[in-house]
């Protein structure tokens, strides 16, 4: 599959003339509670040659394979890739929008050309605000706590999401940056606990392909129930991150076009243009 997902972003990099600067797993995959059947959430950051960039027209700034878009080769029907252009990238990135922070920490990576990611990775200590972090884990865990709670009879899987949301928002909390991606990373965190023990034991039964629809689990019920209620309180003291980046990300942008492209290539200084 390794090799099917290389062709596809090959294919993507010639029929909409890019080049991919980054591109990981993002999905069960890379949280680490995947079965063999599991999709593959490809997500991947891109850049345009110079010309794009000099149109008078904001172009489109995403590419959704096979939401939206094509192209000409198979593509397995397991695969949902996905990408979203650098400088919408570095717009997100200055919002600490956690989905793009966790694609640059995503431990399995699928290309990594010419250092852009790497240098995003560098700016994360002045850029990182904890705050929208925190709130986006904190929401998905209390969407997920509602809709567990409306019956007695529940899907198990939707407590490994919570679980990592809520380890995930405490770590960026006590650390001030990014944690783990893969949840058994985040586990280690906790101490031996019945907590500790039945997420790992839900997550041993999901990664074995098996349904794990049973009765609730009180025990992380009880847990995320209690975590939210903390969180709630704790998040109301903390505070955004107010610096503005603008121009580091500015200078990286330029820089990304000047060593990626060759603009003596990309655009013809003596051509005119077409106005008719």
């Amino acid at each position: 599959m390794k090799e099917h997902i290389s062709s596809v972003l090959r294919q993507i990099e010639q029929e909409f003339n890019v080049k991919i600067l980054h591109a990981c797993e993002a999905g069960s995959r890379a949280l680490g509670f995947h079965s063999q059947k599991s999709d593959y959430d490809i997500r991947f950051i891109y850049l345009h040659n110079l010309e794009w960039y000099l149109s008078i027209d904001q172009g489109r700034d995403v590419i959704e394979i096979p939401r939206h878009d094509t192209i000409s080769i198979h593509v397995d029907p397991l695969l949902d890739v996905s990408g979203w252009e650098l400088r919408k990238a570095l717009r997100l990135f200055r919002k600490s929008n956690p989905s793009l922070l966790e694609w640059l920490h995503s431990s399995i990576v699928y290309k990594d050309d010419f250092g852009i990611a790497e240098k995003m990775r560098a700016l994360e200590k002045e850029v990182f605000s904890v705050k929208p972090y925190f709130y986006h884990h904190l929401n998905l865990a209390k969407s997920n706590f509602k809709n567990q709670s409306k019956s007695d009879d529940a899907d198990l899987k939707p407590y490994l999401y919570m679980v990592r949301s809520v380890l995930a928002a405490k770590w960026a909390a006590a650390h001030r940056n990014i944690p783990p991606v893969n949840l058994n990373d985040l586990l280690r965190s906790l101490p031996d606990s019945p907590v500790k023990t039945e997420a790992m034991n839900i997550l041993a039964i999901k990664k074995s392909g098996n349904s794990i629809s049973q009765v609730k689990n009180s025990i992380l019920h009880e847990y995320i129930k209690s975590e939210l209620v903390q969180m709630e309180s704790y998040g109301k003291h903390l505070s955004e991150n107010t610096s503005d980046h603008t121009e580091s990300l500015n200078s990286l942008f330029q820089l990304a076009l000047e060593h990626v492209w060759d603009p003596e290539i990309l655009v013809n200084q003596n051509k005119e243009p077409d106005c008719t």
